[in-house]
């Protein structure tokens, strides 16, 4: 693996690839890492300002007597373990056992109901649960319907029917074998967040995944060993594992962890500032409260690098942000399926409002429906080339769903199921979800991203979403929902100005020909924008 990039095009020309028959990132990172009693691995505060740092050798040590109690409950290798934690500490430890010993780890959010951890333990068919009192309580209202569910745990305080994990891990061995896992055995099992339809299953091999972030970490990212990264995520998404776990360690840089039940601007700046953070990330929406605050107030020391991801950001928020801290926030574009596919690199010039360019060792392309590499300018499908040779970084499959799987494959090409153009530079640029985009009677298609982003850019709207609407002369117009800033009011007269303004700033025929004022989205427990039910809603269905 190279050092960090400084030229992009010959990085990109020379990486290669190198991928062995066994891989553990346990043992051959974590581990690696531990080596070094003093590295510190993370620094931890609460709302409480409560700190606790951990070394690498104190998650690695905690990490084999947590594999030790796994495996006295019977948990085995390929069993899968959910996961339903806050950033607390033991996420971490949790995560970091389940590799070592083998067990296929399931990550989920604690915005979970009953109902849904029910849906989840039983499709994954898991034999275990690690989780807090909150969620153990919600859990217990459907634990006699999760038959597989076999071993119960619990963080922070004793529960009845279940192990309290300080108690138990405490007694356990800190010695333990790390299991000898191959590329293709299954590791990580993430649900995907469902802006259409049910949730997916997604399998993640040993090799292929967390190796495949070492190019998110060192290139995107671009951390060294002495930097301590901050990623602003729910453990339950695979962001987590992007920022908050395989990027960052793969490098040797310490993570900040604020672990709070809220996100609160404010707060959020005023601990940029007081700690020696270097590297931040976060969604587009924690940008978009953070540039809404008197940036004036704060001060960033330490802070040389931003990145974003979720969904593309708008320039006038990279404007805002860069004024204020000096940083350019870097886009970058993957999946729940993917590693990082796409990104504006450190070493890149940066064009606002562009997803960048394919990162190494991916062969990331624009085709038609015939599998036909575009040219430039020309919209279409954004596609992973997987033959003749597979790149590392790609899901395994959608886990007891072949027809599924099956179903994103195009030729030598995976599916992203998003649509994008590439310029004449070999930039990429963001259009919409291939079901998002709007095809107007003129023969016209009309992304929604490039419309939010022009209505972002005023004053007055604080968020926005883009969708098709019927229309009897017209057949198919866009439709704008949209959230007002404070001190705004909706009004036609502010609908007239909005229109205006979006003519001014692309091309005129994108104007939505109809705005509706709202006071909130509808969005995946993971924050995204649920076009789907917006435009279902519009036409009846």
């Amino acid at each position: 693996m190279t050092l960090n990039m400084t030229d992009y095009d010959q990085t990109y020309k020379d990486f290669r690839w190198e991928v062995p028959g066994y891989f553990n990132f346990a043992g051959d990172v974590i581990d690696k890492w531990a080596d070094d009693p003093g590295k510190l691995a993370m620094l931890w505060v609460d709302d409480a300002c409560t700190e606790i740092k951990k070394t690498f050798s104190d998650l690695s040590r905690a990490s084999k007597k947590l594999a030790n109690l796994l495996t006295s409950q019977g948990v085995k290798k390929n069993d899968v373990v959910m996961l339903v934690l806050p950033r607390n500490v033991e996420w971490w430890e949790t995560f970091t056992a389940c590799i070592r010993m083998g067990a296929v780890v399931a990550p989920e959010t604690t915005l979970l109901t009953s109902k849904d951890l029910e849906y989840r333990a039983n499709t994954a068919e898991a034999v275990c649960i690690i989780t807090n009192s909150d969620i153990a309580e919600r859990f217990d209202e459907v634990a006699d319907k999760c038959p597989t569910v076999r071993t119960r745990i619990v963080i922070t305080e004793p529960r009845d029917g279940w192990l309290f994990y300080t108690d138990e891990a405490d007694k356990a061995s800190d010695q333990f074998e790390t299991a000898k896992t191959r590329s293709t055995d299954n590791c990580l099992l993430y649900f995907t967040s469902g802006t259409v339809g049910l949730p997916k299953m997604v399998i993640h091999t040993h090799s292929s995944y967390p190796m495949g972030h070492q190019v998110t970490g060192k290139f995107w990212l671009d951390l060294k060993p002495e930097d301590m990264h901050w990623n602003i995520s729910d453990t339950g998404w695979a962001k987590a594992a992007w920022s908050s776990y395989f990027g960052p360690w793969h490098c040797g840089a310490a993570q900040f962890i604020h672990h709070t039940d809220r996100f609160d601007p404010r707060e959020t700046l005023e601990l940029l500032s007081r700690y020696p953070v270097t590297t931040l990330c976060g969604s587009p929406i924690i940008y978009r409260m953070l540039v809404l605050q008197d940036l004036n107030k704060y001060k960033f020391p330490g802070l040389r690098h931003c990145v974003g991801a979720g969904e593309p950001l708008n320039p006038e928020i990279i404007e805002i942000w860069k004024k204020a801290t000096g940083c350019i926030i870097r886009d970058g574009y993957g999946q729940t399926e993917t590693v990082l596919l796409c990104a504006s690199f450190p070493c890149m010039e940066p064009r606002f409002g562009s997803m960048g360019k394919p990162a190494p060792g991916i062969d990331l392309q624009v085709i038609d429906e015939n599998g036909t590499i575009l040219p430039p300018d020309t919209e279409g499908d954004i596609a992973v080339r997987v033959r003749p040779e597979r790149p590392l970084g790609l899901f395994k499959e959608y886990w007891k769903d072949p027809d599924r799987t099956a179903s994103v494959y195009r030729g030598d090409w995976y599916l992203t199921g998003d649509k994008a153009y590439r310029d004449e530079d070999g930039y990429f640029w963001f259009v919409g979800r291939s079901d998002d985009v709007i095809l107007t009677s003129s023969g016209y298609r009309i992304g929604p991203f490039e419309v939010e982003s022009a209505l972002i850019e005023h004053p007055a709207v604080a968020e926005s979403a883009v969708v098709s609407s019927p229309d009897k002369v017209r057949g198919e117009v866009v439709k704008a929902f949209v959230i007002l800033m404070p001190g705004y009011t909706g009004s036609d007269e502010l609908v007239r100005e909005l229109q205006g303004h979006v003519k001014k700033v692309t091309a005129p025929y994108k104007y939505p020909r109809k705005i509706e004022f709202v006071e909130n989205l509808p969005k995946t427990i993971s924050g995204k924008i649920r076009r789907v039910e917006l435009r279902n809603k519009e036409w009846g269905k």
